[in-house]
């Protein structure tokens, strides 16, 4: 049986969110950026769906100018592999606290450069910060996420829902649920919240996925309830229950008709 495919799909360079197969993204992590160039050097070879730079967790992402020449290095080692940037503020996961002007400058700044493919921001972010963002990423033909991340409990279903439809209404090119489960239940919470938004609500991608160990089954089969992207650990985890890519790959390729194993 072939999975729900998004009724909207995304087009980033050579890859389809929200087509056949879900995506696999790989985070790149560190506060140097002798270690972010090694580990693009090396994840490369896995070759990753998508690539996410989680900027927050670099030391010196006060400096735009750094950070966008970084992100250049970047792009020049991952070649035509499409590319995530995210800032991720302090209360929903970020490494570090970052500042809502110099989040939204190194923002608009990486959007400017044409460097990142997609970005991710926040829905808790005021709205004047989201439509900053909405308009120049529209002007650049850079697409936007819009996440919301728990990482203490998994709310209830109806609320998983209004989020994923609050990002859509808001312009999303990609809708974003993370939660923390407390027990199974609350895995069969997110995916049939999944499973619903993709039936009934949305149109656009949708990305979900529960954390932690309970939740890693929402990483390897999230995509059969209608979650289009999944990530992986290349070096280190950018969230709690991230599975190594290998594995994952392994696992999905037991699952999705014409997956096949890293």
């Amino acid at each position: 049986m072939a999975r729900l495919q998004s009724e909207i799909k995304v087009a980033v360079r050579q890859k389809i969110i929200g087509g056949a197969d879900p995506l696999v993204c790989v985070p790149l992590l560190g506060a140097k950026k002798a270690v972010l160039i090694d580990q693009a050097k090396r994840l490369r070879s896995f070759s990753p769906d998508l690539f996410e730079w989680r900027v927050d967790g670099y030391d010196n992402v006060a400096d735009p100018a750094d950070c966008l020449a970084t992100l250049g290095d970047l792009r020049a080692i991952i070649g035509g592999i499409p590319m995530i940037l995210t800032c991720r503020i302090a209360s929903e996961g970020g490494m570090q606290p970052i500042d809502s002007k110099t989040r939204l400058a190194l923002i608009e700044a990486a959007i400017s450069s044409g460097l990142p493919d997609i970005v991710d921001i926040e829905l808790c972010n005021p709205p004047t910060f989201i439509r900053t963002v909405q308009a120049a990423a529209a002007r650049e033909g850079v697409r936007l996420i819009l996440s919301y991340h728990d990482f203490t409990h998994t709310p209830d279903e109806a609320f998983i829902l209004d989020k994923l439809e609050q990002a859509q209404v808001q312009g999303a090119d990609i809708a974003k649920v993370a939660v923390m489960p407390t027990d199974y239940k609350d895995v069969l919470t997110l995916l049939n919240a999944t499973l619903k938004a993709r039936c009934t609500r949305l149109k656009i991608p949708i990305v979900t996925m529960a954390m932690g160990q309970a939740g890693a089954v929402t990483r390897l089969a999230g995509g059969l309830f209608g979650s289009d992207i999944t990530f992986a650990i290349g070096d280190v985890s950018s969230a709690p229950g991230q599975i190594p890519i290998v594995d994952l790959r392994r696992g999905m390729s037991l699952l999705y008709e014409g997956s096949q194993p890293a």
